[in-house]
């Protein structure tokens, strides 16, 4: 409905209920006046308004033909229509917000936002000013990924200021996306609203929403994107970037938390945050990567989080060094077994006896006579090769603390 349109308001209201219980077709649109915080950027993007639509059909346009087809496989299926205020300003922030409104979608529950099944669509509204006015606007429309997002914003940048450099005139119109040549295309010249002919619906009755309900609602919502980003920043000490991670990936974050409480109550804090490190660590690079794309929450995901905290202290312990620890885990990964099992049935307890460990210096000095030789003439990275030699012999299993301050009491 075109909230432009006029009609008597009094037909669309029940006389027994409160004024501020109702919603007429004309007070839509249901929310407006909001705002969201992109954190990565630190940007405010104010929201004009939250509407509820109705699909139609869409069209379908083939590059070449001089004709175009409908497709209404989508007709009648509802659709909510968020509406920013004019706060972007590159395509990076317009991909970063649409990224968080679809973090937000499924945090609640309410949509899997998938832009690929079409659960998700963005259309972007690019205007340039020079400082005093907006100018004029020109329409992507259905962009279906995140990439043509940016890209698409950034190239109408560019060719609307090439434009204006020239001084040309840009024309309101709608255009297109083509991903192959990376560039916007013009389909129609836009409409004014009075062009749409909207006019109010008298089929539709008056949408009812009781105070009491919002409140309800409120109650209900889980903890959303932003303020999770912002807890994990303060209460584990995270890099934003890595909260970021555990955030975009609910899983991992449900995970990491969960991990984070079987470390055992009374820790030190310096400890507890140098454990906290080392569990986010590999959270988010050697288990991703033997995900290799699957989610935790899968049947087959065997790991537990009390076995992987006990895998952080054995860490943190240096009962294990960190290329054991990658051994361990993928063995975690595959078996399900507690990471102590696993390190006593394969022999992989670190070597942390001065005595041993000297033994195998001894060998490695011996069979290096020229990485010796270019110690002892000032040349570093000769020390960090004989580590390698050391820690190879012992499979890993050698402190490598220990490993370097027994070399350097030999070799001097």
């Amino acid at each position: 409905i075109n909230s432009e349109s006029k009609f008597d308001r009094k037909h669309y209201f029940y006389p027994d209920l409160p004024k501020a219980y109702q919603i007429s077709q004309y007070d839509l649109p249901l929310c407006s006046k909001g705002s969201y915080k992109i954190v990565k950027k630190d940007k405010e993007v104010g929201i004009t308004r939250i509407h509820l639509e109705e699909d139609t059909g869409s069209s379908m346009h083939f590059g070449g033909t001089d004709y175009s087809l409908v497709s209404f496989n989508r007709a009648g299926v509802p659709l909510m229509e968020l509406v920013t205020e004019p706060d972007l300003e590159s395509g990076i922030e317009a991909k970063s917000f649409a990224q968080e409104l679809q973090l937000i979608l499924r945090y609640i529950g309410v949509s899997d936002a998938d832009m690929e099944k079409g659960q998700m669509r963005v259309e972007v509204n690019i205007s340039l000013s020079d400082g005093k006015k907006l100018g004029t606007k020109v329409e992507i429309k259905n962009l279906n990924s995140f990439r043509t997002v940016e890209k698409s914003v950034d190239y109408e940048i560019k060719r609307q200021s090439k434009i204006l450099k020239d001084k040309g005139k840009i024309m309101q119109e709608t255009r297109g996306w083509d991903d192959g040549k990376e560039e916007t295309f013009s389909q129609r010249i836009k409409e004014e609203s009075h062009d749409y002919r909207y006019f109010p619906e008298p089929d539709l009755p008056p949408l009812v929403i009781a105070q009491d309900f919002v409140i309800e609602i409120k109650s209900e919502l889980p903890e959303l994107p932003q303020h999770k980003r912002e807890r994990f920043v303060r209460e584990y000490g995270l890099a934003i970037n890595s909260a970021d991670v555990l955030v975009q990936k609910r899983d991992l974050g449900d995970f990491f938390e969960q991990s984070v409480s079987e470390l055992g109550p009374n820790i030190p804090h310096k400890e507890l945050l140098e454990l906290i490190k080392i569990l986010n660590n590999y959270l988010t690079t050697d288990l991703q990567g033997l995900l290799q794309g699957k989610s935790l929450k899968a049947k087959d995901f065997l790991i537990t989080s009390e076995n992987f905290a006990e895998f952080a202290r054995l860490i943190h312990s240096k009962m294990i060094s960190s290329k054991i620890a990658k051994t361990v885990l993928k063995e975690m990964f595959f078996s399900g077994a507690d990471p102590s099992h696993i390190i006593k049935e394969k022999g992989l307890e670190q070597i942390d006896s001065e005595d041993e460990v000297k033994k195998i210096v001894k060998i490695i000095i011996a069979d290096n006579e020229k990485a010796v030789n270019d110690f002892r003439e000032g040349k570093d990275n000769a020390l960090q090769y004989l580590v390698g030699q050391v820690m190879s012999k012992t499979k890993g299993k050698a402190d490598p603390e220990i490993v370097r301050v027994v070399l350097k009491q030999l070799l001097q």
